[in-house]
């Protein structure tokens, strides 16, 4: 049993920056959210939660990492605007990465995103963009490219999608991570897709650890959803960084039943998170009712906070 006060000691030291708090982040073991037909089995189903990040989300790890990799190239310099297009978590991210280490940070994104994510994007000093939302963050990535082109000597651009700094971020530390964490018994590995640098990176260094480890990518199940941060490939432009003949499946969920999944983690496990983590959540609960035993670990992106004023916690 856990017992306040036996926390890892980690929590004594000091840091001389924010960003030496970017992963680690804890693996929690559902039990009162699973159905009672996984609760009869020998399955356990673990959320890794990324809200722990200091920036709330998975993408505090890709964007501490591809801004790093930019600065000791030489290419990210003090006169350059940090810039890239987001859906909210990797904006999130870059503008606190950028005010950390002193870099002006400018995002695009659609307007219809939380209004949580645009308040805590402006709370750290970055300037946004706003896209038309009936084209997704694909307009957002057409803006960014047209501004970048027209100002080249100006802005830094990130690129998200085609930066191989992102999925390595992963391959180096959430995968060790998870693999630290369950013993090297995990048998299942589930993460959305957005970029794809999440479930790319953890993926590939998942299967050099153990090659019979399942890697299953979530995307919504069409391409007008209500999931914030994934992607419907088919009809996006599609990642450079990904590849989806890494992955041993693709597993499409609704947007109800990610809702759905989300509140439960919320209200019987007291784990609060955003939409995308419940589609990963309904994904593992698939995976869970088709085998007999197994240890499955989902991504939980970030946390719910940024979610208040939409739909997902609209209710009574």
């Amino acid at each position: 049993m856990w017992i306040l006060g036996q926390h890892d000691e980690g929590y004594k030291k000091t840091r001389k920056s924010i960003l030496e708090l970017v992963g680690n982040t804890p693996l929690v073991e559902l039990n009162r959210s699973l159905p009672d037909d996984i609760k009869k089995k020998n399955v356990k189903i673990y959320a890794k939660l990324e809200s722990y990040n200091p920036g709330g989300s998975v993408k505090d790890r890709p964007a501490t990492r591809m801004i790093l990799e930019a600065i000791n190239s030489g290419k990210l310099t003090k006169d350059k605007v940090i810039i890239d297009a987001t859906s909210g978590n990797t904006g999130i991210a870059l503008a606190m990465v950028g005010t950390a280490l002193g870099y002006q940070v400018e995002l695009a994104m659609p307007a219809n995103v939380s209004e949580e994510r645009k308040r805590i994007i402006k709370a750290f000093g970055a300037k946004i963009h706003f896209t038309n939302p009936l084209e997704s963050t694909d307009g957002a990535i057409i803006y960014v490219r047209k501004l970048v082109e027209k100002y080249p000597d100006k802005y830094y651009y990130i690129d998200q999608y085609n930066n191989d700094a992102n999925w390595r971020a992963h391959f180096d530390s959430t995968a060790v991570e998870i693999w630290n964490q369950t013993e090297g018994k995990i048998t299942h590995f589930v993460a959305g897709i957005g970029t794809g640098g999440t479930v790319m990176g953890t993926g590939r260094r998942l299967k050099i650890f153990n090659p019979d480890i399942q890697v299953i990518g979530v995307q919504p199940d069409s391409p007008f959803h209500g999931i914030e941060g994934l992607k419907f490939i088919e009809t996006s432009i599609k990642p450079g960084i990904f590849d989806e003949n890494r992955l041993d499946r693709t597993m499409f969920i609704g947007t109800d039943i990610a809702y759905q999944r989300a509140r439960e983690l919320s209200r019987l496990e007291g784990i609060f998170v955003g939409q995308s983590s419940g589609a990963a959540f309904e994904a593992a609960i698939k995976i869970a009712r088709e085998i007999e035993e197994g240890v499955i670990v989902f991504i939980c992106p970030d946390g719910g906070e940024k979610y208040l004023t939409t739909a997902l916690y609209d209710y009574d």
